[in-house]
């Protein structure tokens, strides 16, 4: 049981064009640890998804995040980590998958473009969801295939354009995946230096790879350890 340091509920927060979903894997073994793992789905803005931005949905995470008991952690992937360190001032404990940083370290973040409605729902092929997804078996990638979202282009920009966030004053973790195109590893570990975080590398070649790929089980299995250390 994850009770090293009392903890014994988290909040799971995916990545942009993702959902709850993403986190089947962690939720079975934390749950197998003794851990309550809640996975939102992040909403659109009542007035639609090219009008969410950033704070809506950090808003949402800390309501989830909020209505459960303390000692808690907060986790969060991708777009999902830098809601979590929006964040953590709520939280007990910190994990962050490949996040995308804040300022000043999403400046090394590869420069991309984003139109108001970011179409991976839409758009989404199972070949492309395979090369995104290339540690992950054939049932993982149809799985997710079904399942990816349009995104808020309006949040991507405000997230990759650099928000200024406070070092987290509970424990971090970070976790950085060996080949992420998306967010590089050295990014994520600058990052874990300069906030005195600890940080594990692991050797998915994926962004998501912590998540979906063959060794998710095992990625979550390390994060339960890390939350059970006295």
């Amino acid at each position: 049981m994850a009770a090293g340091r009392g903890i014994g509920r988290a909040v799971l927060v995916h990545g942009a064009g993702g959902g709850g979903w993403e986190w089947n894997v962690w939720r079975r073994v934390l749950a197998a640890r003794g851990l309550r793992a809640d996975a939102p789905d992040l909403q659109p803005a009542a007035e639609g998804l090219e009008a969410t931005g950033f704070d809506d949905y950090a808003a949402q995470v800390r309501v989830a995040l909020e209505a459960m008991p303390r000692p808690r952690a907060l986790v969060g992937a991708s777009l999902g980590g830098l809601l979590a360190m929006a964040c953590a001032d709520a939280a007990d404990a910190l994990v962050l998958v490949n996040p995308l940083p804040p300022a000043p370290w999403a400046d090394d973040l590869p420069a991309r473009d984003w139109p108001d409605r970011v179409p991976w729902g839409r758009d989404a092929r199972l070949a492309s969801t395979r090369r995104a997804l290339p540690d992950s078996d054939d049932a993982t990638a149809l799985f997710a295939f079904r399942r990816w979202r349009d995104e808020s282009g309006a949040v991507l920009r405000q997230a990759h354009g650099g928000l200024v966030m406070d070092a987290p004053l509970c424990r971090t973790l970070c976790i950085a995946s060996a080949q992420d195109e998306d967010v590089p590893p050295e990014v994520s570990a600058e990052l874990a230096r300069a906030w005195g975080a600890d940080l594990l590398r692991v050797a998915s070649p994926g962004h998501v790879g912590p998540l979906l790929g063959r060794d998710a089980a095992s990625v979550a299995a390390q994060v339960a350890d890390w939350l059970a250390a006295p």
